[in-house]
Parts: structure tokens; C-alpha cells; sequence
């Protein structure tokens, strides 16, 4: 069997009651319930929540809510791989059997069913543990900088100060939309970036993750964007 595990807490402190914001008329967590289940591709798309107001928008939507969390992972110390174990568990305990999982983040507005097929596909077919959509950072890190407690600057990799930015390797990060990984994986607690994982690679202009106020306008732009050239 597979599944979509969508993490979604009630305790959301630097936006609160974010999941279910409304972004361009639909509560957030919307716009993953609606990927996973236009998809096709699994048999359950639960969400995972200890908020009664979230689950009930998560049913709308058409999600299944078959458990509330509990407070000790519902906290901000909580990680995603506690929940994903946590509804591992139970489904073990109601004797189903999952082979493949999907964590997709609630705050992904731009993720689409097609991605989602596409880490399904790298899956299975490059036998990974996981994968995860990853994204290029837009400029070079080996030139990045840190700041002093006085304020001044230097470079974390001083090396690199003439290197002409064409000749540095280019560098990706997590796009904090999707991680597929294989059940046992996750019951063992495998790391999730490593050589047995695979990087689908997303545009940066589908990619935002949303934790401030500045964050969520920035993801307001940019899908007002994409939707004005479609």
C-alpha cells in the first residue's frame, strides 16, 4: 500500500493557524490534499493532526483524519519523522501493510500531482530509500558570508574570494514539498539526505517555503505569477 502522511500541528506560532490560512481563496493544506488525491497514485492520504478545526478542513478537502495526534509529538520540538513513525504505527497496529510513503509538508501551495509521480517513479526504479524535491540555491554558497557580533563580515570559505562564480560547483537544498521513502526506511530511522537518497529536482520559481509573514507574501507573488502566464 501507499501512502501520503501530511503533518499538519495547530500550534503554528509566526503565522498562526497557518495550515489553514487562506492562500488565493482555499485554506493551505488544501493545495497538497489536492496533489496527493489528484495523483491517483496512493491508496490513503491521511493527515496527521492534534487540531479538531484542522481535521475537519482536512475531511473537506478530502483528506482522512483516522487518529488526532498526540501532544507529546504536536509540540515545537517535534519531528517530522516522529509523526511519520507515529502513523506508521498505526497503521501496523490495524494490521495494514505500507511499502511506500509520502510526506508532503501542508505550507507547499505549488506542489503538483506530477511531481509527485515523478519521486514515486525515481523510487522505485533507482531502488533509493528516499527521495525529496531539491531546488539550486541562487547564488554560488562557496561565496557566502557570515556576520561578527560587531558587524563585520567575513567568508565562510575565504578560498574561494577571486574564484570567478561560473567555475564553483553549483549547490542544491531541500524544497521542503515531498519526502518518498520506502516504510522500512522510516522505521529505522535511515537519514533522509544521503547516497541512498535521490534529488528531484524542482525550478526555484515553485519553490518557498512558508514559516514568516515575509515568506507567505513572497509565496503570494510568486503564485500570482505563475498562474497570470498560464
Amino acid at each position: 500500500m501507499k501512502i501520503a502522511i501530511i503533518p499538519a500541528r495547530g500550534g503554528s506560532k509566526r503565522i498562526p493557524r497557518k495550515n489553514i490560512k487562506l492562500f488565493f481563496g482555499k485554506p493551505l493544506i488544501a493545495y497538497s490534499i489536492e496533489a496527493a488525491l489528484n495523483s491517483k497514485i496512493f491508496d490513503r492520504v491521511i493527515v496527521s493532526t492534534d487540531d479538531i478545526e484542522i481535521a475537519e478542513v482536512a475531511k473537506k478537502y478530502g483528506a482522512e483524519v483516522p487518529f488526532l495526534r498526540p501532544k507529546k509529538i504536536s509540540d515545537d520540538f517535534a519531528t517530522t519523522m516522529d509523526v511519520i513513525q507515529h502513523a506508521l504505527s498505526w497503521f501496523e497496529k490495524t494490521e495494514q501493510s505500507v511499502t511506500f510513503v509520502c510526506c508532503i509538508y501542508a505550507t507547499a501551495p505549488f506542489i503538483t500531482s506530477d511531481v509527485l509521480i515523478r519521486g514515486l517513479s525515481a523510487l522505485i526504479e533507482g531502488n533509493f530509500n528516499y527521495d525529496f524535491g531539491a531546488t539550486s540555491f541562487p547564488f554560488p554558497i562557496q561565496r557566502a558570508l557570515k556576520l561578527n557580533i560587531d558587524g563585520s563580515s567575513e567568508m565562510f570559505m575565504p578560498e574561494h574570494i577571486n574564484t570567478r562564480s561560473q567555475d564553483l560547483e553549483e549547490a542544491y537544498h531541500d524544497a521542503g514539498q515531498f519526502y518518498w521513502g520506502k516504510c522500512s526506511a522510516f522505521l529505522k530511522n535511515e537519514p533522509m539526505f544521503s547516497s541512498a537518497s535521490f534529488a528531484v529536482i524542482l525550478p526555484r520559481s515553485s519553490v518557498q517555503d512558508i514559516d514568516t509573514l515575509e515568506d507567505w507574501y513572497n509565496a503570494e507573488l510568486m503564485y500570482k505569477a505563475s498562474t497570470k502566464f498560464k
